[in-house]
């Protein structure tokens, strides 16, 4: 009779431990299952913030704009450049740029203006008539630029609400020196950037000639 109460009682203890080890388990599961989901989660949020961020760096490094020259106009009877015209074109690889949200910074080392476009003026390849610097194209304030269009085959550059360049257009952009500097003066240093809203950045850097004998002077 004892023994069969020690047995009995062996059983139990046997499925006590049984059920201790169920419940161990099924907490090692459920442990395991939120740590896969966190991880999972995680690894989820930085691929795409990794995606976005090679995204937007492939953007800066192959977009932007180039400058491919820039020209100064010699006011008459003064001997200082009172135009300038910066023509750019898009970089290989980069996608349409907005001219509109483009801003010019520009300086003579004592004086730094940031330019932005003025949407009244604007000048098709038809109207330049082989006179660049017509003052008609350019703007009198000291705070603006406009576009003057040199190539533009899809017409993307039409006007005051579509100043997109896009590859194989080419624009000029015109600054009013005379508003900006008061003109520029033989030997100054004109530095700069053309910045779009997305992308590498144009430069501007050049000194003025020492003599201005020239009514179009090229200068960068």
């Amino acid at each position: 009779m004892g023994k069969r109460i020690i047995e009995r009682l062996r059983e139990k203890d046997v499925g006590s431990i049984g059920i201790g080890a169920m419940i161990v388990f099924i907490a090692m599961v459920l442990v395991a299952g939120i740590a896969a989901s966190v991880l999972i989660q995680t690894s989820t949020s930085l691929e795409s913030q990794a995606l976005a961020t090679g995204q937007e760096t492939t953007a800066e490094v192959a977009g932007g704009l180039y400058v491919i020259n820039i020209e100064g106009h010699k006011e008459e009877g003064t001997g200082t450049l009172d135009l300038l015209s910066v023509m750019v074109k898009s970089r290989a690889g980069s996608d349409d740029i907005d001219l509109a949200q483009a801003v010019i910074e520009i300086s003579d080392s004592s004086t730094k203006n940031f330019l932005t476009y003025d949407d009244t003026t604007h000048t098709a390849f038809s109207s330049i008539d082989g006179n660049l610097f017509n003052f008609s194209f350019y703007t009198a304030t000291a705070t603006q630029f406009t576009i003057i269009v040199i190539e533009d085959a899809d017409n993307s550059c039409s006007g005051a609400n579509s100043a997109m360049i896009n590859s194989g257009d080419i624009v000029a952009l015109g600054i009013n020196t005379s508003a900006c500097f008061s003109g520029l003066s033989p030997r100054e240093d004109i530095w700069g950037l053309v910045i779009p809203e997305e992308g590498s950045p144009g430069v501007i850097n050049f000194k003025c000639p020492a003599s201005l004998t020239d009514t179009v002077v090229e200068l960068q």
